[in-house]
């Protein structure tokens, strides 16, 4: 029996992937969460064999971050992403994260039975253009010169520094934007840094303006 944790803001769509999955005889739902602080709690509380977790959660932790945290505390449990986002840079992160599958909501009801069995049984599994796309993203990454995975490896708040900074924001504003300390902001700085393998703000600002990372009113 593959014990599963629903993750999904939206009531409807917990409800209906219950419906569908509780019906099959080797599958049951042990609980669900509206968001990633919740899904992190019910998964620490229940062990279950795996997530399926969505990306856009406006309250809490969004799924990215609940990802990399609940393979941090549970490794045995595995992520399966329900999103909507059919982008190779979410999917990367999602990889990063800790993920073992992607798999779009438009993706017909056996395959998403298929992708749950198959990363309950350790294996992974991306949906089928997704393959194609992450070989050509990955070649592409090369071909520039880039670091493979080192965007992907900064977490959502590291992103949002790595912004701010190359927006040209003092420590001290930036800590005032996103409500945490000025030595939170310096830690963010020194590890995005250290994973970008950068040494000054001007690397910075030239990494975020070549990726597309500065937009403007």
């Amino acid at each position: 029996m593959i014990r599963i944790v629903i993750v999904d803001d939206h009531v409807v769509v917990r409800s209906g992937l219950r419906s569908l999955l509780d019906s099959k005889h080797d599958m049951c739902i042990v609980g669900d969460a509206a968001d990633g602080d919740e899904a992190i709690r019910l998964a620490r509380e229940l062990k279950p064999d795996v997530v399926l977790m969505d990306l856009s959660m406006p309250h809490g932790k969004d799924g990215m971050t609940a990802t990399r945290e609940l393979k941090a505390l549970l490794p045995e449990t595995y992520v399966l992403i329900l999103t909507m986002h059919d982008d190779g840079e979410y999917l990367f992160r999602a990889i990063h994260a800790g993920a073992s599958g992607y798999i779009l909501k438009s993706a017909p009801y056996e395959e998403l039975i298929t992708a749950i069995q198959s990363i309950a049984q350790g294996n992974a599994y991306l949906y089928p253009t997704a393959t194609k796309r992450l070989m050509n993203e990955y070649l592409e990454k090369l071909r520039q010169g880039e670091h493979t995975g080192s965007y992907a490896s900064l977490s959502d708040r590291e992103q949002e520094v790595l912004v701010g900074i190359a927006k040209g924001y003092s420590n001290k504003e930036l800590a005032e934007q996103l409500m945490i300390s000025v030595k939170t902001i310096e830690t963010h700085k020194s590890n995005l840094m250290d994973k970008l393998g950068m040494r000054t703000r001007p690397d910075l600002v030239r990494y975020a303006v070549e990726r597309g990372l500065l937009s403007y009113e």
